[in-house]
Parts: structure tokens; sequence; C-alpha cells
């Protein structure tokens, strides 16, 4: 498939479609079966490059892999094989799939991969049942060396090529190049916030759990609120809206003891707050909110009902070791309450959780 290219934007010598549609065409060859390339540059430029521009330009952080494959492989592509009588799709995702029956109903699980560091099932975690039904992962029982060995032995020209890299089938971009293009620069200030600031003194991560009441919830997975007037102004940026909390390249901002993270950014008034060093308070957070709209879940027969809580090994970004953390569903959303605080919890991107190996559900950060 032939997504969305600008050659603006892309480090074309670094990963480059063209190039890649060749590989495939010369494996295809060597194995002896068709090659068919379809072009989706329009549907990836609407359904994921747009919702990029969206998220940014409101200060979220997207996961543009997340949502190619829920809106372009599994949903499009997925479309276009089945015309061609197809009987599924098979992906190179280090994953594995099973099917159990439940009540009589066939119920398929989505499984961490074999070669946990290489696990991509983050990537497929708004995946619904009936996309999972025609889905094979066939090198989800393998290791990336035992891949790269097979593709050796029978003589693939891909065997020793390096591993893709950013965004999905697009290649790399350099990403304020790439935000540029619709969200315009616009000069703003950059405030320190001094970890032991007034801000701090009644941190919410602190508070008992207290029976999971939805007020003592909703305290613990609020963020914190900062005004300029709770720091001093250490620089100036090109706009709010091309960074991301817990970002520490970039801001080009030195002098300081230790470095500068981002801990909040307000696009609206266009101003960046940042901390010195990792250990600042602003960084960490107990728990978070997943609006009831946004929940998503893989095995629809788990589904939580409001009241209900559960435990589950959580994580926030791909390839985090797993937290554990409890689920308290209630009528507005999810809250998800983790036993350590978490390192930047970023708006927009994607919570998933997990029983054991299995990816039971997701959802988009509030």
């Amino acid at each position: 498939m032939k997504n969305w290219h600008d050659d603006s934007v892309t480090i074309s010598d670094e990963c480059h479609w063209f190039e890649d549609s060749i590989d495939a065409m010369i494996v295809a060859q060597n194995l002896g079966i068709p090659f068919q390339a379809i072009d989706l540059s329009k549907e990836y430029k609407e359904r994921i490059v747009d919702y990029m521009f969206d998220e940014y330009q409101k200060g979220r952080t997207p996961n543009p892999d997340v949502l190619c494959n829920r809106e372009i492989k599994f949903d499009i592509f997925l479309k276009a094989a089945l015309r061609l009588k197809a009987d599924f799709i098979a992906t190179g995702h280090y994953c594995r799939k099973d099917t159990i029956e439940i009540d009589g109903i066939e119920t398929h699980r989505l499984l961490a991969g074999k070669d946990h560091n290489k696990d991509q099932s983050y990537f497929l975690c708004q995946l619904t049942q009936e996309q999972l039904s025609k889905a094979l992962f066939p090198i989800g029982e393998l290791t990336k060396p035992e891949v790269r060995e097979i593709a050796k032995q029978i003589g693939l020209v891909t065997a020793d090529k390096k591993d893709s890299q950013g965004l999905c089938f697009i290649g790399k971009v350099r990403l304020p190049d790439f935000l540029q293009q619709k969200l315009e620069p616009r000069q703003g200030t950059v405030i320190e916030i001094p970890s032991k600031g007034e801000v701090f003194v009644n941190n919410p991560s602190n508070t008992p759990l207290n029976g999971a009441e939805l007020s003592t919830l909703k305290t613990l997975t609020t963020a914190f609120h900062y005004s300029p007037e709770d720091g001093k102004k250490v620089g100036e940026h090109n706009g709010a809206h091309y960074y991301t909390i817990g970002q520490r390249k970039g801001l080009n901002i030195g002098g300081t003891p230790e470095p500068l993270f981002i801990i909040d950014t307000d696009t609206e008034e266009n101003v960046i707050y940042t901390g010195q060093g990792e250990k600042h308070p602003g960084l960490y957070r107990r728990g978070l909110f997943i609006a009831q709209s946004e929940v998503h879940w893989v095995r629809p027969d788990l589904t939580m009902t409001p009241g209900e809580s559960m435990d589950y090994l959580v994580r926030i970004r791909y390839r985090q070791p797993f937290e554990k953390a409890t689920l308290f569903m209630r009528e507005d959303g999810l809250y998800i309450i983790f036993e350590e605080l978490q390192k930047a919890i970023a708006s927009g991107q994607f919570a998933v959780w997990y029983q054991g190996d299995e990816l039971v559900g997701s959802g988009v950060i509030s």
C-alpha cells in the first residue's frame, strides 16, 4: 500500500515508499505469489494526517500508528483485499492471535508477540472482533533474529534490511517541518516551574483512594494547572502546538543545572511550562481518565459497566513496561489509577490494558 508522501517533510533517504514497493515486488516474485499495489494516499491524508494536525493544534499528542491500523490497514485495505476475494490479510506485526469459544460464540484474542522486545500488540489496540477475524500475524511466534534467518535461508533481498522507522508507512519526518505545513509558528514564552512551587503543595497524587469515590478518582486523574505567575520566564518558543509533555530536546534552552523537561503546554495562551530534571513533580501523575466514548474493548465480553472495577496491567506508550493499575468504570468514563506514579501522561495518546499476554482494551487519554 502506498500512503501519503510529501518529500518536503519526509527524510526520503531513510525510508522511501518507492524502494519499499520495489523490495516487496522482488520478494513476491521470489516466492512466486502475485503482487499488487494499492494507492491509499487520499484516505491516509484525510484520516491520519489531518487528524494529526488537529490533535497537535489542540495541544494533544496523537499516535498515528494506532490510527493507521484502525482506519487504513484493517479498514480500507482489508475491504479492498476482501473485494479481491482474499480470505485474510497478513501483517508483519510482532503479535499473536488465537480463537476461543465463549457461550458458543467465537472470540478472538489479541496476544503479545513471543519476542517481547519487539511486541507490537499496542499498535493494534483499537481493532474489533470483526477485524481480528480476518487478520493473520505469521511472525508473532518468532523473534526478529529468527525472522531474518528464515529470510536469509530462502534468499529474500530484505533479509538484512533496516527496521522501518517513523510514521506508519510514510517514513521518517521532521516533525516541526511537518506541522508547520498547517500550523503557523507563533512566538510564545517558556516558563520554568520550580519543583517546590506552590502548585505542588497539595499534590493530588498523594490523595488516598478512599473506597474509590468519584470525587477522589477525579482528583487523582486531574493534571496540574499552571499560570505564568507560578514560575519564571526562561526562554521563547515558536509554537506550543509543536511540543509535547515529557519532551526534553528541541527547546534549545541551556544554562540550567539539570535538563529542562516540558511538563505542560497551553496552546490557547501559547505558553510552554517546564521543570528541571527527571524527578520534577510536574512530570508525574497517579492516574488518567478516558471519556466513555473513547473506551474500546477488543474483548467486548469483558466490557466493564459503571460501578465495576478491575485490576489490569497497563501501558501508556509503546514498549513501556507493564504497570499495575486498577480500572474504575463510571458513568462518564474510565478512571485508571496506577500503583506507582506515571511519568509524562499525555492526552491524545492511547492507554492499553492487558490480562497477562492478552490485550483486552484501550482508549484515548483525555
